[in-house]
């Protein structure tokens, strides 16, 4: 008994930490409406600061105040960032606010190691908590029952904070509808920034708080970011209690998880908020979103089938790429097959986001499927390989079908969390079901047949079904399911009036970018020759976001270009330097920033302003009512 209290007492002291990172995050989203992904790097640069001046100062007031002062510097961190950067951005779509986020987590990834270096750093413990208290023979660290106090401490102050001052009360009206509160004449501006800095100080008070208790390492941020997420979506968005009471649920669920059913251990979390995402969208202490409210009057640029040169361009450019093999050699066509593979992947979650309307973060979970599909018939069936191909992707089909069933219901930053959450479940089944997937040591041995063994048959093979799914992708779009898909994404409730049913189309088009994606997956998998976890994780997902943001989401099929261009400086910079996240981060947040329709969107924007500077004057005006109607 004494061993379950002591691991519950342990679970509370990580819910401590969890819940200033969490309530953090929480604030943030709750006004300013960024999915900050950088929230776990200024958790880990709260650590990185917290351990240096802690070792720099000796003695009670160094400890705790090198604690202190490494939160305070890097809320001053996050406000440079917030007016040099995410100001910029803010009436940019809120996906591309995700993107630039994830560039900085890239830089400071490497920034980290170039400063403190690769290795982990264990700090010092804590003046005055460095002894732990006998219970039952159990020791219970003296630090861990310091954190169990601070947490309620911290919510108290928090409460008081938003229920009993001014700033307080602007922040909880502008997480409830913030287009009220601009209206009725307040900043936003700083509004914005105090809260990123308050979110910003508490995360990284969470991590100079952890280091008596854990190393410090530079994949610190991935790690908790994950957990926070779900911590906010289950205590509900903007909700300081929701989110000390799902951190206490989520830590509490870790401990005890692994104890009780160490087969699903990591999956119980993920379940849990899928659940709460079904039955109660917006959390155990959240609120309904206001609906959004969207400017009268604003056109869009229709989309339009290409024209015959338009056609021939792009046949022409296929058939340059087919000559690859023609001069290259075999590093540069299995770098080509990589790509081709990744366009796939990307031209899937394109047609999601796009077109549906519907932005996934974990898309990488059918794709991930998709090779274990072939992965399972390659290696328990024994099937050829072209029989795999076509029967491997099913496996992502079937989890999208039943995935999509659920995420369907939900919209918006909800449908994004439980398409997370699913991923995750797949990925921890994956990771632990060990006598099937072969766990962290993967599957191995998954070869190509004779007929495409050669890197030049396999680049062909993954360039040619490569164009078919775009064409046939972009043939859907201009289909009558597209049209009906393009409403469901423009008005729901239009749609619906006249007669869609939105559940079903936008249904069919989760499954249709789930096979996809497992197509790719497969495919992946024999050019890799094995298939791991990681092909399910969420920094694959990401990986897909930044690909059709970098294309442009606005675009028919920008996808293709972001794939290629991402994916190739990505390889290309893990050969030339050992700073490839810093510079990969660092153009990404100049493509949000000059370019935040994305690479094609803005080459159509400079195309279309050609036009209408050397069309004569009437026909612009021609052309609005078109567009208006559109």
């Amino acid at each position: 008994m004494a061993f379950y209290v002591v691991q519950f007492l342990t679970g509370l002291a990580s819910a401590a930490s969890l819940f200033l990172v969490a309530s953090g995050l929480s604030i943030i989203f709750g006004v300013t409406r960024i999915v900050n992904f950088a929230h776990g790097a200024f958790y880990m640069i709260g650590a990185y600061i917290a351990f240096t001046l802690t070792e720099r100062f000796s003695g009670v007031f160094g400890f705790w105040g090198g604690i202190l002062l490494a939160a305070l510097a890097v809320a001053v961190i996050g406000v440079i960032v917030e007016m040099v950067l995410l100001r910029r951005i803010y009436h940019a779509p809120e996906l591309f606010q995700l993107l630039a986020t994830f560039g900085l987590t890239l830089m400071v990834e490497d920034l980290v190691v170039l400063i403190w270096g690769p290795d982990d750093l264990v700090g010092r413990r804590a003046p005055g908590f460095r002894g732990a208290i006998d219970f039952f023979g159990q020791n219970i660290p003296t630090y861990d029952l310091f954190l169990i106090v601070l947490g309620p401490v911290v919510l108290g102050i928090l409460w008081l904070l938003f229920q009993r001052t001014r700033w307080g009360v602007l922040v909880r009206a502008a997480t409830q509808d913030r287009d009220m509160v601009a209206a009725l004449g307040v900043n936003q501006k700083w509004l914005f920034t105090s809260v990123f800095a308050v979110g910003v100080f508490l995360a990284a008070l969470g991590g100079a708080l952890q280091i008596p208790r854990d190393a410090v390492h530079h994949a610190m941020d991935l790690r908790i970011i994950v957990e926070v997420f779900v911590v906010v979506v289950i205590g509900g968005l903007g909700s300081i209690v929701g989110a000390f009471v799902a951190a206490v649920l989520v830590s509490e669920l870790n401990a005890f998880g692994i104890l009780i059913f160490p087969k699903i251990s990591i999956i119980l979390v993920f379940l849990v908020m899928a659940v709460v995402l079904i039955v109660r969208p917006w959390g155990l202490f959240g609120k309904p979103e206001a609906p959004a409210r969207r400017t009268p009057g604003l056109t869009v640029n229709p989309w339009r089938p290409l024209t015959s040169n338009e056609r021939m361009a792009a046949l022409a450019a296929l058939v340059v790429a087919a000559t690859l093999p023609l001069f290259a050699g075999n590093y540069l066509l299995t770098v080509g097959s990589e790509i081709a593979i990744f366009v796939i992947f990307a031209v899937s979650l394109h047609f999601l986001m796009s077109v549906g309307g519907l932005a996934s973060f974990g898309h990488a979970a059918y794709f991930g499927l998709g090779a274990y599909g072939i992965a399972f018939l390659a290696k328990m069936a024994g099937l050829p390989m072209i029989v795999c191909l076509l029967l491997g992707p099913l496996l992502g089909c079937m989890g999208a079908a039943v995935f999509g069933f659920f995420a369907v219901q939900l919209s918006g930053v909800y449908f994004a969390m439980l398409t997370l959450a699913f991923a995750q479940i797949v990925w921890s089944i994956a990771f632990q079901w060990v006598d099937v997937t072969g766990g962290d040591n993967g599957i191995l041995g998954l070869w190509p047949s004779s007929w495409a063994a050669s890197p030049s048959h396999f680049y062909w093979l993954s360039l040619g079904v490569a164009a078919l799914v775009t064409v046939a992708l972009r043939a859907m779009v201009f289909s009558p399911f597209g049209y009906a898909l393009r409403a469901t994404r423009d008005s729901l409730l239009r749609s619906e009036a006249i007669g869609i049913d939105a559940k079903r189309i936008q249904w069919t088009a989760f499954v249709i970018a789930g096979t996809t994606a497992g197509i790719g997956g497969a495919l992946f998998a024999y050019l890799k020759g094995s298939v791991f976890p990681d092909n399910l994780g969420i920094s694959l997902s990401v990986d897909a976001l930044v690909m059709v943001l970098l294309g442009g989401v606005e675009t028919v099929s920008g996808a293709v270009i972001g794939a290629i261009v991402y994916k190739a400086l990505n390889i290309w910079l893990v050969s030339q330097t050992d700073l490839s996240k810093l510079v990969l981060g660092g153009f990404i947040v100049l493509i949000v920033v000059v370019f935040p329709k994305g690479i094609v969107g803005t080459l159509e924007l400079l195309v279309q302003r050609r036009r209408k500077s050397s069309s004569p004057p009437g026909s612009s005006l021609l052309a609005k009512p078109i567009e208006s109607a559109e």
